[in-house]
């Protein structure tokens, strides 16, 4: 056992080498056979009657008309602009050429190549079974901690517009978020709880109301049903905190349901102008169970002390959570860049900063938006309303476009009220891209910038939104090669309608002297 336990490490070093050198070896065989293969050909050359099939081949294009070259280079410019289309909507739908991917995916792993590991990250990130383990870690999807209600904030602004601000997608997330919240030990199910197990499963908002209010006729003191229904089916955030405060009587000890219950109560205290009542509810349940951090409460905490204009408040909140050690968030980052920002803006001028130099205050401020551009570059586009914003998805991907409209959606008005610290925003936040080293794997003050986030983003905005991408990638080669060749047969096309003598005379010159020579002009020479 000890000999084929310590053989063992050694096998996998010796079956990698082995398949490199294959993969090696092949390059130079493929390349032996294709010089063989010319070889070939130009010693059969006479057996074969190359020159026979050539000079017949150029008698046969002499006696085309030149309407047969316009319905080619026609057709050919047709085809190739057929693809070029499909294959520019399919780079702006998915991030990558149509034909390049067939071609890693299929062509590769029957030449003998390995597959590229950013290419495949593309196409398999929302199904997570062939990306590498760090990239669905970095591509990890939280919970939106200041979400919206569904009935009274996301479901009106259907009946205005006629359109879906959330995804399926997104309201799946949250459906199992429910269950595993709320529902807990599925081997203790009471009646209700398999009603509202299957209520959180429902497509259908009316569906799901309609299990809510089942429930409550198993018992009145189902407290996850009245959350649904305060989600769902209030209209207006007064009715939806009734409901909260019903839910909140039947929730017992739970402290799931609790936790969400009270939170959601700060939140409606915050809609409904009563801000240092919702700042009070999050610390107090910010004391009560401070080993929930991972639900994020300091976010709504730090909104709620914005709009009381409370910085010195904010700054010890940020003292606390902008730690080396924590994860790190749009709000987070931004909120530092506005405070640092707040005591320079209101004096900072470009000009005057090009002639005497930044202060040590604005090199801060400076230093500090770079490093919130650097962690989320979407969000400046948003806040100095480069880009219109939407109603924020239920989930979020941190770095990515989906967390830059959450955090742009509540805290625009926080830098609007700031005087001077968008100016200084707009002055500052494209320098932080020279910052950031080439290529951007290398990251500077964060882990590198994840290649999943456009997929995810897709995921969880909605098709009417234009996604932000960072970095911006390059128009795929096949793309450009189709639009040269589609252009260079319709060039073609037209110049052969338009002087059909001047081309024929131009494909025989170019026949004749594709032709051989013939053994008696030979002799002539």
């Amino acid at each position: 056992m000890a000999d084929s336990s310590g053989s063992n490490p050694q096998s996998p070093g010796f079956t990698e080498k082995l398949k490199s050198w294959l993969y090696w070896s092949w390059t130079y065989i493929c390349t032996l056979w294709f010089a063989m293969v010319l070889t070939m050909v130009y010693v059969l050359r006479s057996p074969l009657k190359l020159q026979e099939t050539v000079n017949a081949a150029s008698v046969f294009l002499n006696t085309l008309t030149p309407k047969f070259y316009v319905a080619l280079t026609g057709t050919s410019s047709l085809i190739s602009g057929l693809i070029l289309i499909f294959e520019w909507w399919y780079f702006r739908k998915y991030g990558t050429s149509f034909i390049e991917q067939v071609s890693v995916s299929h062509l590769r792993p029957l030449l003998g190549g390995v597959e590229n590991s950013s290419s495949a990250g593309l196409f398999s990130s929302v199904n997570g079974d062939t990306e590498p383990r760090t990239n669905v870690a970095e591509c990890k999807v939280w919970r939106n901690p200041l979400n919206l209600f569904r009935g009274a904030e996301y479901s009106r602004y259907t009946w205005v517009t006629g359109k879906e601000p959330l995804t399926y997608y997104d309201m799946n997330l949250s459906a199992q978020d429910h269950q595993t919240f709320f529902l807990g030990d599925t081997q203790q199910l009471r009646p209700e709880d398999s009603v509202m197990q299957k209520a959180w499963r429902e497509r259908n908002p009316q569906a799901r109301i309609r299990a809510a209010y089942q429930a409550i006729e198993l018992n009145r003191e189902c407290a996850a049903a009245y959350v649904l229904l305060a989600e769902e089916e209030a209209t207006t955030i007064t009715e939806a905190e009734r409901l909260f405060k019903q839910a909140l009587k039947s929730a017992g000890k739970d402290t799931n349901l609790v936790v969400y219950i009270k939170r959601r109560l700060a939140m409606c205290a915050r809609k409904l102008g009563r801000i240092k009542e919702a700042v009070k509810m999050m610390r107090d349940l910010m004391k009560e169970f401070p080993l929930l951090g991972m639900l994020n409460i300091h976010e709504n905490l730090l909104e709620a002390l914005l709009e009381l204009q409370a910085y010195a408040d904010v700054q010890a909140v940020l003292a606390k959570y902008d730690d080396i050690s924590l994860p790190k968030s749009a709000t987070i980052c931004y909120t530092s860049a506005l405070l640092k920002a707040r005591a320079v803006s209101d004096k900072f001028s470009p000009e005057a900063a090009s002639r005497r130099g930044l202060s040590t205050a604005e090199m801060n401020a400076v230093e500090a938006i770079h490093r919130a551009v650097e962690f989320n570059p979407h969000v400046p586009k948003y806040l100095l309303e480069m880009k219109s914003l939407i109603l924020p998805p239920e989930h979020i991907l941190k770095r990515g476009d989906s967390e830059a409209v959450a955090y742009a959606f509540f805290h625009l008005q926080h830098w609007k009220r700031a005087e001077g610290a968008l100016n200084l925003l707009h002055c500052t936040w494209e320098g932080t891209f020279r910052i950031i080293p080439y290529p951007l794997e290398k990251g500077h003050l964060f882990y590198p910038y994840p290649g999943c986030t456009e997929t995810a983003d897709r995921e969880l905005l909605p098709s009417f939104h234009e996604v932000s991408v960072y970095p911006k990638k390059e128009l795929p080669f096949f793309i450009l090669f189709t639009a040269g060749l589609c252009s260079f047969c319709a060039m073609l096309a037209m110049l052969t309608h338009q002087f059909p003598e001047l081309m024929g005379v131009f494909v025989k010159a170019i026949s004749n002297d594709l032709k051989p020579p013939q053994r008696g002009d030979r002799m002539k020479y």
